[in-house]
């Protein structure tokens, strides 16, 4: 196992990307200390640390053509466009049985970035056990506007890309002074103004501090990255991003298209191990 942190970012559908770099990191039986996963990347962060190749790339795209995976109609039932019942409970005990035991023998920390929808803040779950806290995984990827706010405990969660997209800071103060960040945005991407926030502001009216984080996230998103493009120049951190620009939307249907950019996280990954492994050494 390597002592350093593993940063993943979310994206929606685009998280397929990072599907595929992890599958990789399963083949050469790469482990890291630390991991952080952000809305998709912590769903595929699961299948990583329960040893499963090939796990995320199936519950991604063998169910595109049900309903209750994802589909307006589903949020039109239920309020969530992802099929909370199918992703969170359906797929992972019978369709695509969960390694819960070998999950929880991971010896490193894993935490589920989700937003506080009542101070802003990001929060950085600790999940230890996914059959009981597999709701970490639901906060940390549930998306404003097409997503119900999950409230657990007197907080309420939304998608936590909104107040840590890439929490390699996080990371870094944890002590983690070796990182491996995987992106699902090529290097040209910059981060535009959400256009959504007339919207934004109907539906969460009372969320002050969440509409702010939303207002400049891009703000600090782009920032973010600057930040990465001078720690990778340093050599402090090591980032396995796509090489071309991504052609898939967040909410992303065409199996195709899918299978193009996992196979691009397969091909990055392999054409790029060697020198993560001499970056981690």
């Amino acid at each position: 196992m390597y002592q350093a942190g593993l940063i993943l970012e979310g994206g929606g559908m685009r998280g397929i990307y990072t599907a595929g770099v992890l599958d990789v990191f399963m083949e050469e039986g790469i482990e890291f200390s630390s991991i952080y996963g952000v809305s998709a990347g912590s769903c595929h962060a699961g299948s990583f640390i329960a040893k499963q190749p090939g796990r995320a790339l199936r519950a991604s795209i063998n169910y595109l053509d049900d309903p209750d995976y994802c589909s307006m109609k589903s949020f039109l039932k239920t309020g969530d466009f992802f099929g909370v019942d199918l992703l969170y409970s359906q797929i992972p005990n019978v369709y695509e049985p969960f390694d819960y035991e070998t999950f929880k023998k991971y010896q490193g920390k894993f935490y589920a970035v989700a937003t506080d929808v009542d101070t802003g803040e990001a929060r950085y779950l600790r999940v230890r056990d996914m059959d009981k806290q597999m709701w970490m995984i639901r906060a940390s990827s549930s998306l404003p506007l097409i997503s119900r706010t999950l409230v657990v405990k007197g907080h309420s969660y939304l998608d936590g890309g909104v107040a840590d997209s890439i929490p390699i800071r996080r990371s870094i103060q944890d002590g983690n002074s070796k990182n491996v960040v995987i992106l699902t945005r090529d290097a040209s991407y910059r981060k535009e103004a959400n256009s959504m926030m007339k919207l934004m502001k109907l539906r969460y009216p009372r969320s002050k501090a969440f509409l702010e984080k939303m207002a400049d996230r891009h703000i600090r998103y782009n920032e973010t990255l600057d930040f990465l493009a001078k720690e990778e120049t340093a050599g402090r951190v090591f980032i396995i991003r796509p090489r071309t620009k991504i052609e898939v939307g967040r909410l992303e249907k065409d199996k195709e298209k899918l299978l193009t950019l996992y196979k691009a996280g397969l091909e990055d990954a392999r054409s790029l191990m060697g020198k993560m492994k001499e970056y981690l050494l």
